[in-house]
């Protein structure tokens, strides 16, 4: 879909352009490169990313805004390592810690388990849904490729709505695995890689990622492939008090990149040690 130069003007008011549309107006200026637009294009998105859009401009009163998102593994894995309580917890940790900041009424926030079932969509971070033992049960596969295009394809195309309503959106996102993709049907690491540098290239985006230990699977190599820097991945042992660790870290990263410009900017360079 080609938008007209009025459409280009047009504010997104309750979600008048659709994904497409934003994909585009993100690529005309400059912020999405051929590369990013083909990774998304690889297969219909559409109605993947609109199940994670939730809340319209509108109805944020904030002058800017940061979209914190999640994709927790809800791999069989995780259940059969006994970490789907520390993978609920971590979540719920995170949680708390940015509803109880200072900037709580700017932070929107996003849940998608890697299998696709969306938790909850953007949100305000009082209203996230805690993951508990009736909405997380892990015991799928791990299409790691295809659903972080997903995702991180839903974090553009939502701050790219704002960004178009004058409101400066700033993203963190986590991702969280216990082992390398299996079963991607689509999508494959390049195309995350094209993402994640075009996020990383335009100073408004962190992508930060959690490789449970699995005892095989070298996470650094699996996130450097998908274009995550080492400074924002976290190997954490399979072990509850690591996997909390790993959680805390990441909630500290996510309420300092909310305290504004300078300080986003800072935790972008600084990673989870910054």
């Amino acid at each position: 879909m080609n938008m007209s130069k009025d459409d280009e003007n047009m504010p997104v008011r309750n979600g008048s352009l659709d994904i497409e549309q934003l994909f585009e107006a993100a690529r005309d200026e400059g912020a999405l490169s051929n590369e990013a637009m083909q990774a998304l294009h690889i297969t219909d998105l559409g109605a993947q990313i609109q199940a994670g859009f939730g809340v319209q401009v509108d109805d944020v009163a904030s002058s800017e805004v940061v979209l914190v998102t999640v994709m927790p593994d809800d791999s069989g894995s995780i259940k059969f390592a006994g970490n789907a309580r520390s993978v609920r917890d971590g979540h719920n940790l995170v949680v708390g810690a940015l509803a109880d900041s200072r900037q709580r009424d700017s932070i929107l926030a996003h849940n998608r388990y890697l299998n696709g079932t969306v938790l909850y969509p953007y949100c305000p971070i009082a209203q996230a849904v805690k993951m508990d033992t009736k909405n997380y049960d892990p015991q799928l596969g791990t299409p790691l490729y295809d659903q972080t295009v997903v995702l991180l394809g839903t974090v553009i195309a939502k701050a790219q709505e704002f960004a178009l309503n004058g409101v400066p959106a700033r993203t963190v996102t986590l991702i969280i695995s216990d082992g390398a993709d299996a079963g991607s049907t689509w999508a494959k690491a390049k195309d995350v890689c094209a993402l994640v540098r075009d996020m990383r290239r335009a100073e408004a985006h962190i992508v930060a990622a959690i490789g449970i230990d699995d005892g095989n699977t070298d996470y650094r190599a699996v996130f450097r492939d998908m274009g995550i820097e080492d400074r924002w991945i976290l190997t954490p042992k399979s072990d509850a008090a690591d996997i909390r660790k790993a959680f805390a870290l990441f909630s500290q990263s996510a309420v300092r990149a909310s305290q504004g410009g300078a300080s986003f900017s800072k935790t972008a360079a600084g990673g989870f040690g910054g």
